[in-house]
């Protein structure tokens, strides 16, 4: 006699002891029930199933051998498995964003540092800009030359749409380097904290863009933190007010630029930044010229040797670096995160600048300009939450 066993979605039935049994239809890892040797017993059961049956091919004397063929199972729809995976995934992705602020941070503030030493020993800001931008083109090169990074594949259109944007971050980066050099570093990042209203204006007046309530009552906070803290500023100089309020508009036309030119563009965050720097130190260096001169760079490299001694070699190394490193970390962040979690980060950025500028070089501060900053940010914040 042959029986045949098909798989049920629901029970499995045996004669073998007249007893019922039933197994769950959802698939579990489990050994299937051993089979005994069954004395003059008959076994006859029956299964059905959507899936290819399993046969039993022959059935001799159950007395003392059971003989068993089996056809494999149909593979092609999945076993009902739940298996739970631990969010390792996502811990790993919100560590990486927070080892990419934490560094985009400390580079900055170290720049900021030695930046301002420079140009309070050397007050020639158009040189510092070109050196900065100097710097990170020689270090990019050399990593590609020696393949520790992979040079971007670039053609003659994507430098077309990089040169405005070039033009655009040239001018923001040299008009920032100027007001610092007039100004305290903690009141050029107050300043410059208000970009969001100046990003608003352009697109609202130039390209046509509109915006809900929310984003431009967001806007009253930056402007009214920001003027509270000019007016109360000690030490206010209106070349630095203007050097930190061009740099913030260049920076909005230079995010424009960047959006519309960069669209469907494959290269990294990194090698982007790369590229932008090599292209503003071509534009930069004429004018750097034009404006400060060999000779002034000169009789005023002499004069801060003199007084710092070779610490100042040092401090213009140091500046040059940071100020590609940090640049470097916050494009290459861009390709993790959001553009609302990136200025979070930038709001945060600056107050780590301001604060650790006024520690280190123990800028005097009234209450109300501390309180013109702190408004100034706070807008900030809910500027960024607002435009979402």
């Amino acid at each position: 006699m042959i029986s045949s066993i098909k798989p049920t979605s629901s029970s499995f039935s045996g004669v073998s002891t007249g007893v019922r049994q039933s197994i769950p239809t959802k698939l579990c890892f489990s050994p299937l029930h051993i089979i005994k040797n069954c004395h003059n017993q008959t076994f006859s059961s029956k299964f059905s199933s959507h899936q290819k049956p399993l046969h039993i091919s022959s059935i001799q004397n159950f007395k003392r051998e059971v003989r068993v063929e089996a056809y494999e199972a149909d593979r092609s729809r999945p076993l009902d498995i739940n298996i739970e995976l631990i969010p390792d995934e996502h811990s790993a992705q919100k560590l990486k964003i927070g080892l990419y602020f934490a560094t985009w941070w400390a580079l900055n503030v170290v720049f900021n540092i030695y930046n301002k030493k420079v140009l309070n020993a050397f007050p020639y800001p158009w040189l510092t800009s070109t050196l900065s931008l100097a710097c990170g083109s020689l270090m990019m090169l050399v990593s590609w030359a020696t393949r520790i990074a992979e040079a971007p594949k670039t053609d003659l259109d994507f430098w077309k749409t990089l040169f405005p944007v070039a033009v655009a971050h040239t001018i923001g980066h040299v008009a920032a380097t100027v007001s610092m050099s007039k100004v305290a570093v903690s009141f050029t990042h107050i300043i410059k904290s208000g970009e969001p209203a100046f990003s608003v204006m352009v697109s609202r007046f130039f390209l046509g863009e509109t915006f809900p309530l929310p984003v431009y009552l967001s806007l009253l906070p930056i402007i009214g933190g920001c003027a509270l803290a000019a007016v109360t500023e000690l030490n206010f100089n209106t070349i630095g007010f203007m050097g930190a309020m061009i740099s913030n508009l260049a920076f909005v036309f230079r995010n424009i630029f960047s959006k519309k030119g960069m669209k469907g563009k494959s290269v990294s965050g990194m090698n982007y930044y790369a590229c932008l720097s090599m292209m503003s130190l071509l534009i930069l260096t004429p004018f750097a010229i034009a404006v400060e001169g060999p000779k002034m760079w000169a009789a005023g490299w002499e004069t801060a040797v003199s007084q710092i001694g070779p610490h100042f070699v040092w401090w213009v190394v140091a500046q040059s670096v940071f100020y590609h490193l940090y640049n470097q970390v916050s494009y290459m962040s861009l390709d993790q995160i959001s553009p609302l979690t990136f200025s979070i980060g930038n709001t945060m950025k600056r107050i780590s600048v301001i604060v650790a500028s006024i520690i280190i070089f123990h800028t005097p501060i009234q209450p109300v300009n501390a309180l013109g900053a702190a408004i100034a940010i706070l807008g900030t914040f809910i500027y960024s939450q607002a435009k979402q």
